[in-house]
C-alpha cells in the first residue's frame, strides 16, 4: 500500500525516480526509493518526512490503511488529459476519503452505502430513455418537478461521499468504488473540482448519478447519455414549460439569468436543454450562440458562486458534521480536527462557541 501511494504521489510531481532522490538531497537513493514503491523495503521516518515535503502530501496519506482501494474509477476531463493529471485527481480522492474514514471510525460510525433506487440499473435503447429514467428517479425520491436545492446534499442523503478536491482544470471530477481496510466495506464515491463553478459542479454530479443508474452493455453511449439525464433530471420539462410556455421565438437575456441562477446550471446547458424540450428551435438556439451567448461556453455569465468564493455554496456538509461532533464530545483534539478539516484553529475555537455576543451592558 505504502509502495503504491508512494508511486502515485510522484507520478502527480511529474517526478522521476532520480529526480526525487535529489528533491530530498540525494538522502535517499533511487534505488532505494524504487524499492520502496515495490514493497521491498520501508522508509524509516525521517526519510519519510522528507518524501512527504517533496511531494506535497502528508505522511498520513503515505502511511494510513484506512482505504485500501480505488476501484471502478471513471474520470470526467477533457481530451488529452495526462497520466500526471490522473495521478493528480487519485492522490486528492485518497487524501480525502482518508480523512473521512478516520472520523467516521474515531465516532465508530458505520459507512453510509449506496442506496440503490429500486427501479435498478437500466439498460438503455436509446438517448430518449436517459430522459425517462432521470423522470422515474425523480418520482421514487419523491422530489416532484421543481429545481433541486442542493445537488450534493440530496447525493449525501443517499449514502454517496461527495469530495470536493483541488483538480487539475481540465478534470471536471472522478466516480469510483473504494474499499476500507477494516472491515472490507465498499464505498460510492464521487470527486468534483472546487475550483469550477458550482453550475458546472452541480452537472457533474448529476451526470455522475446517471452512470449509477445506467446498466453497463446498453447500446447508447453513455457518456451523451449521462449529460442528456443530467439535463433532464436538473431541469424538468414540465417546470420549464411552466416558466416559459411549451414554444418560444425569442428569449430575453434577464429571463436565461433568472432560470440558470434556480436551476443551478450554466446559461449554456440550460439553452440547450430548451432546444432540446422543443421550447426553442434550432435557429433560435443558434441565434443566441451567435449574438448575446456567443461567449457563455467559455464563461459563465452572473456566475451564481463568485470566483474567489469557489466551493462555498453546497460543500458536502456530513464529514464537517462529524468532525465537530467529535471535538464538542472530546473524541479529538482540537489538533486533530485542524488536521482533518484542514482550517486554522482560530476558525475551529469560532465554529465551536459561536457568534460572539456583545455585552448588553457594555458603555452603561
Amino acid at each position: 500500500m505504502f509502495g503504491e501511494r508512494l508511486k502515485l504521489a510522484r507520478k502527480r510531481a511529474g517526478l522521476s525516480l532520480r529526480a526525487l532522490s535529489a528533491g530530498i538531497g540525494s538522502r535517499v537513493s533511487a534505488q532505494a526509493i524504487g524499492k520502496y514503491e515495490r514493497g521491498e523495503m520501508m522508509p524509516g521516518s525521517d526519510a519519510l518526512d522528507l518524501l512527504a515535503k517533496v511531494l506535497d502530501v502528508s505522511p498520513q496519506y503515505l502511511m494510513s490503511d484506512q482505504v485500501v482501494e480505488l476501484s471502478d474509477m471513471e474520470f470526467r476531463k477533457r481530451t488529452g488529459t495526462s497520466a500526471r493529471d490522473r495521478a493528480a485527481v487519485e492522490v486528492a480522492a485518497v487524501e480525502e476519503l482518508q480523512r473521512y474514514c478516520a472520523i467516521e471510525r474515531i465516532l465508530r460510525q458505520a459507512s453510509s452505502g449506496w442506496q440503490i433506487p429500486q427501479l435498478g440499473r437500466r439498460f438503455l435503447g436509446c438517448l430518449d430513455e436517459a430522459e425517462l429514467l432521470a423522470m422515474e428517479l425523480r418520482k421514487e425520491w419523491r422530489l416532484g418537478i421543481d429545481p433541486i436545492p442542493n445537488m450534493t446534499e440530496l447525493l449525501e442523503e443517499r449514502g454517496i461521499k461527495v469530495l470536493l478536491a483541488e483538480l487539475p482544470d481540465n478534470v471536471s471530477g472522478l466516480t469510483c468504488s473504494a474499499r476500507q481496510s477494516h472491515d472490507n466495506t465498499r464505498l460510492s464515491v464521487i470527486v468534483v473540482n472546487v475550483m469550477h463553478s458550482l453550475e458546472r459542479r452541480r452537472l457533474t454530479l448529476a451526470h455522475e448519478l446517471g452512470h449509477r443508474v445506467f446498466e453497463p452493455g446498453s447500446p447508447v453511449n453513455h457518456e451523451k447519455a449521462a449529460t442528456e439525464f443530467a439535463g433532464a433530471f436538473l431541469m424538468t420539462r414540465e417546470h420549464l414549460e411552466n416558466r416559459l410556455g411549451p414554444r418560444r421565438n425569442a428569449l430575453s437575456y434577464n429571463e436565461l439569468v433568472q432560470l440558470k441562477r434556480q436551476y443551478g446550471v450554466s446559461a449554456a446547458a440550460l439553452l440547450v436543454r430548451l432546444n432540446r424540450y422543443g421550447i426553442i428551435g434550432d435557429q433560435t438556439l443558434a441565434y443566441a450562440f451567435q449574438t448575446f451567448a456567443k461567449g457563455w461556453r467559455a464563461e459563465e455569465p452572473e456566475p451564481i458562486e463568485a470566483v474567489e468564493l469557489r466551493g462555498q455554496l453546497e460543500k458536502p456538509r456530513r464529514f464537517q458534521r462529524l468532525c465537530y461532533r467529535a471535538l464538542a464530545e472530546r473524541y479529538i483534539t482540537p489538533g486533530k480536527a485542524m488536521e482533518l478539516l484542514k482550517q486554522p484553529l482560530d476558525h475551529i475555537e469560532q465554529a465551536m462557541r459561536g457568534p460572539e455576543v456583545a455585552d448588553a451592558h457594555a458603555g452603561r
